[in-house]
């Protein structure tokens, strides 16, 4: 029979076992049951416009990662339309499933409505697949996994496009918006190496308002050329901000190589003597593979642009 004290640590090392599988099993029910679904409009004031220019609100989306069935999630971004921004930017992997299309669609209509520019993600392209999430913590996810299936893409854009976005997938554009002249530089997706930056690459216009680059997944080489190039503001997706975050420590992986600091909200970022604003969303949705979110919010931003002082 084992000694007093061996059966005091035996008993203790048990309850601290069921203590921790009953923590985990409560996060887990939080992050699949609750947050996940617990969709957020967060706000961010950026400082990037000419001296006297009035202020243009601009609502980010990303990652919606749509299933047609989504109703809560489908309902809480249509509503988004009531807050009549002046300019959408949608960065990529708006599909989770072969038949979202039109229910992409529909769910956009409202903002389909207002000026908007666009760029794909991955999960525009290629269907996702079953994953090891500890794989993440390895590197960047390959893309497109083996024998992924090929998404209705065309379909997507067409939607778009015939609604009047612009589609910035490696273009360079001028758009006029909320009575300024504003350029465009984006690029394909990134993380599927489909970026080409040199094609559009070149210096900002000068005579131009703002120059913006748009692209959904934040390489360092994407933000740098941009950046270079005197792009003041950055907009980009992908990183789902980590998706399962620690309290007091932040995202754990970006999927990229953008630093785990940055894997959502506003920041600065500098390459070349430029400095320009990042901001990167969250994103409203994730895997259906992956249902969970943990101390990290799905969300949509209203950036508030004003003059800089």
């Amino acid at each position: 029979m084992p000694s007093e004290s061996t059966a005091r640590v035996l008993k203790a090392t048990a309850a601290t076992a069921a203590l921790t599988a009953l923590a985990g099993a409560g996060a887990l029910g939080y992050a699949a049951g609750y947050e996940v679904r617990a969709f957020t409009l967060r706000h961010a004031l950026v400082p990037v416009l000419p001296v006297g220019a009035r202020p243009l609100r601009v609502l980010h989306l990303s990652d919606l990662h749509l299933v047609p069935a989504q109703r809560r999630k489908r309902e809480w971004v249509a509503a988004l339309a009531d807050l009549e921004p002046d300019l959408v930017v949608s960065t990529g992997d708006n599909l989770a499933a072969q038949d979202a299309v039109p229910a992409v669609l529909e769910t956009y209509a409202g903002l389909l409505r207002r000026p908007g520019v666009f760029v794909l993600g991955s999960n525009d392209y290629w269907a996702p697949q079953p994953r090891n999430w500890a794989r993440y913590l390895k590197g960047p996810s390959r893309v497109p996994e083996p024998e992924a299936p090929r998404l209705p893409t065309g379909e997507l854009v067409r939607g778009f496009t015939d609604a009047g976005w612009v589609d910035l997938d490696n273009v360079r554009t001028r758009l006029a918006v909320g009575g300024l002249d504003l350029e465009f530089v984006g690029v394909d997706d990134p993380h599927l190496s489909y970026d080409r930056y040199p094609d559009v690459a070149g210096p900002a216009a000068a005579d131009a308002d703002l120059t913006i680059g748009v692209t959904h997944a934040p390489y360092r080489r994407t933000l740098d050329a941009m950046t270079a190039d005197g792009a003041g503001l950055l907009i980009a997706g992908h990183t789902h901000g980590g998706q399962l975050c620690v309290p007091g420590v932040g995202a754990l992986v970006t999927n990229c190589d953008l630093p785990r600091a940055q894997a959502s909200g506003l920041s600065r970022w500098s390459a070349a003597g430029h400095d320009a604003w990042l901001h990167v969303s969250a994103g409203l949705g994730t895997s259906p593979y992956a249902p969970v979110r943990f101390a990290c919010r799905p969300e949509a931003t209203l950036l508030e642009l004003v003059p800089v002082r």
